[in-house]
């Protein structure tokens, strides 16, 4: 199979000026890129008038905390959006390795009974979900939870030195077997209290096999500087490739970030270090996230009985946080429940005759705590200008999932929403900010031969116009043409190494 993309304005993803080009596909690779108005093809794409860039690569997803690999197999948010290639497993959070088979890592975002575990090792899963095929280039990262969790079960407690070992050889077999980084989520209950040395042991293995080192801050309010400094220690000290995960200015905490920006640039002489973010003044919380520390304590059993205390009530509507109404949504809930998907907790509050902070610790109760919401909390001026230092990629942070779902707009639509504002607010040149999306997290996590448009890369292309996606061509295949989208399982399970 051959396809000819003519009269392009090329932006190949190295930052460079766009030029003038064709681009031959053949099979799965690019072919050529020059000078091919002779040429005949397949199949003929004239792109006069569009801008062609590398599919957009998203590192930062929820495909598989949601299970949306099995429940979208297809992932047409991404494809409707350009990109091509997704990473899992952030957050401490990933779907393998499996000691005992359990996903409980990832309850407090999905139903886990909703897949039959056939799996343990990286490997078993990558095979898995390579037979049945995806809509998108996908590989993972390790997450700690997970195999934390199953070494200790619910325990809170430190690992012994003979865990420290069995942890290492699992994470090393997973590197073997192709993961492409180490995931923390130092933010949740499970991990928060985890020692620096443990966290320290594991990421020097990481550095040892060149994988990134991703992270869910320890703390990302008040503890914000404390929590940097602590991952800036890491990546000094082992020398890991350091990548913060979803690190969005909140807000009532701007001077802090302010400071934590400079704090980055300062070291990045000694450390390497990124971070993700998106183009939205929206969070997704677990909501049990919103009960102070002393209240998340066990795991989302212990703390959902905890809570039904009497005489914890007061203390805890006192120290849940002031939030207006409409700046938290339902975004997914038990079955049962289902009917307060999309109300505000301002409207759910209405309903019940509550006031905001008794109708979360209600909301909390009913949901038994694995509600997820969406809470409008980032300050977005200051957003923009993360958005537009260098060591800022760009992820949405969200998972493809079928149309029935309630979504964000960030689940399909941060790239182009990302586009959009770089051209509106001038945040940077068109060039540099599609390196930022392709070439620029390639590079940084070691995903081969894409993220350029260079002779013998895989074809995954983008076209662009007016900075909405309209063509998108993954491994050589036509997978969206003119805004419509193909059932097309044409992805690739990637591995690092």
């Amino acid at each position: 199979m051959t396809i000819l993309i003519k009269n392009a304005l090329v932006y190949d993803g190295s930052g460079s000026p766009g030029f003038k080009a064709d681009i031959l596909i053949k099979d799965q690779r690019i072919a050529g890129v020059g000078n091919f108005s002779q040429r005949n093809a397949d199949k003929i794409i004239d792109a006069l008038g569009a801008a062609v860039t590398p599919g957009f690569i998203d590192i930062n997803t929820d495909s598989d905390h949601y299970l949306g690999l099995f429940s979208d197999p297809y992932q047409h948010d991404f494809i409707k959006q350009g990109v091509t290639t997704i990473l899992g497993g952030n957050c401490g959070s990933s779907l393998a390795p499996l000691i005992t088979g359990s996903l409980n890592s990832i309850r407090k975002w999905a139903d886990i009974n909703q897949v039959n575990v056939d799996w343990q090792t990286i490997a078993e899963f990558l095979e898995v979900v390579g037979r049945q095929g995806l809509g998108v280039n996908f590989g993972t990262l390790v997450g700690h939870s997970t195999i934390r969790r199953g070494l200790v079960g619910e325990s809170f407690r430190n690992l012994t030195s003979e865990e420290i070992i069995a942890f290492k050889k699992i994470l090393e077999t997973a590197f073997q077997e192709g993961a492409f980084g180490f995931s923390t989520g130092l933010g949740y209950a499970h991990s928060r209290f985890v020692p620096y040395n443990e966290i320290k042991s594991l990421v020097e293995l990481t550095a040892r096999h060149k994988r990134v080192y991703a992270t869910h801050l320890r703390s990302e309010s008040n503890g914000l500087l404390a929590a940097l400094n602590e991952t800036l220690s890491l990546a000094k000290d082992t020398g890991v490739k350091t990548q913060i995960s979803h690190f969005r200015p909140l807000n009532g905490f701007k001077a802090d970030y302010e400071k934590a920006l400079v704090m980055i640039e300062e070291n990045a002489a000694t450390a390497n270090i990124n971070f993700d973010l998106y183009p939205f003044d929206t969070s997704v919380t677990p909501i049990y996230t919103l009960l102070p520390e002393w209240a998340q304590q066990g795991g989302l059993e212990v703390m959902a009985d905890n809570i039904t205390a009497p005489e914890v009530r007061e203390r805890l509507i006192d120290e849940l946080p002031n939030v207006k109404g409409e700046d938290l949504i339902i975004a997914r809930t038990l079955p049962a429940y289902k009917f307060l998907i999309g109300k505000t907790l301002g409207e759910f509050a209405a309903n019940h005759n509550l006031k905001n902070k008794e109708a979360l610790l209600e909301l909390m109760k009913l949901t038994d705590l694995r509600a997820v919401l969406f809470y409008k909390n980032i300050n977005f001026e200051s957003a923009l200008k993360f958005l537009s230092v260098p060591r800022s990629f760009i992820s949405s942070n969200g998972a493809s999932l079928p149309d029935d779902h309630f979504k964000h707009e960030r689940y399909y639509n941060t790239f182009p929403k990302f586009l959009q504002l770089i051209k509106e607010k001038e945040l940077m040149s068109f060039e540099l900010a599609i390196s930022k999306i392709t070439s620029a997290p390639a590079r940084k996590y070691g995903i081969k031969d894409r993220g350029l448009i260079v002779e013998g890369y895989y074809a995954d292309l983008t076209v662009i116009r007016d900075s909405i996606p309209i063509d998108v061509i993954l491994n050589g295949a036509v997978v969206m043409e003119n805004g419509k989208i193909e059932k097309n399982l044409n992805g690739q399970i990637l591995r690092a190494g």
